[in-house]
């Protein structure tokens, strides 16, 4: 495989029109700018779940993992914690990172992990035929919901900000450029990033629902009040970067500046340290 292009070569089998295509162009885009900034792709590590968006996974010629039903993000916190060095992008549909690893998307916001979160937003479980998620809108009818979702969706944003993220933003995958520059930021970004990208699975939605409600916000909010109260008062199409802060990440906290990977003590001295620690309990 060519290390120097980002595309596989692999044949695409998401549904023709489908808002995956506009999040795949983007992080396409986004890896040769992250390059000039001095990010080389083999320090870009990528996981996924299980999911339309998990395809994303065979189109990019990136190191990664294949994860679980919503364990993607589990695995990704693995991965940075084994060698922080890593730039760590974790892509996840709204069913996968907020149904099924809920639990662990709200944790690794908790921490403020060093990792960026990319959520392929549709509203609907798509690859298992329609689903309603946790995201989907209140009446909203699908084979699981013929008479429309009672439900009330979950704020993605709010949750997040909540849990304690310090970089949020929301994207839509018909807005590339805005969408790239925004992936950059976030791996640039020192801490949890979590992007939600709008976009529609075409078996189930229209562009026609989204692009004609698209705004942006007027300004990034300055703190975490202001984050809060555009976030609780714009609508889910509103667009831009909510919030962006700096506070301790995870694997400094856990272990200041030491690399697993690179610090690593031979297996001799492990043994011995191991004896100690046996012979002093003893």
């Amino acid at each position: 495989m060519d290390l120097h292009k980002t595309d596989t070569g692999i044949e695409n089998t998401w549904c023709l029109g489908c808002g995956n295509f506009g999040i795949l162009q983007a992080v396409k885009k986004a890896i040769p700018k992250l390059e000039e900034k001095g990010i080389k792709r083999n320090q870009i590590v990528m996981t996924a779940g299980i999911g339309c968006h998990a395809k994303i996974f065979d189109y990019l010629n990136l190191n990664g993992v294949y994860g679980l039903h919503g364990r993607d993000i589990a695995t990704s916190q693995g991965v940075k914690i084994a060698n922080p060095d890593l730039k760590v992008i974790t892509f996840s549909g709204d069913g996968n990172g907020m149904g099924e690893g809920f639990a662990h998307t709200m944790f690794a916001a908790k921490r403020n992990m060093d990792l960026t979160m990319v959520l392929h937003h549709n509203d609907v479980y798509a690859l298992t035929t329609g689903q309603f998620t946790p995201l989907t809108e209140k009446g909203w009818k699908g084979p699981s919901t013929p008479q429309g979702s009672f439900e009330e969706p979950f704020n993605p944003l709010l949750l997040i900000l909540i849990a304690g993220a310090t970089f949020i933003a929301r994207c839509y995958s018909g807005e590339l450029s805005h969408l790239t520059d925004t992936i950059v930021k976030a791996i640039e970004h020192k801490g949890f990033s979590f992007i939600e990208v709008i976009q529609p699975a075409v078996s189930y939605h229209a562009w026609t629902e989204y692009k004609d409600k698209i705004e942006f916000l007027d300004k990034e909010p300055s703190d975490f009040e202001e984050a809060l109260n555009a976030i609780r008062k714009r609508h889910k199409f509103t667009l831009g970067t909510f919030y962006n802060s700096n506070k301790p990440v995870y694997h400094e906290q856990l272990y200041g500046d030491h690399n697993p990977i690179k610090k690593s003590i031979s297996r001799e001295l492990r043994l011995q340290k191991l004896k100690k620690i046996l012979d002093n309990a003893l």
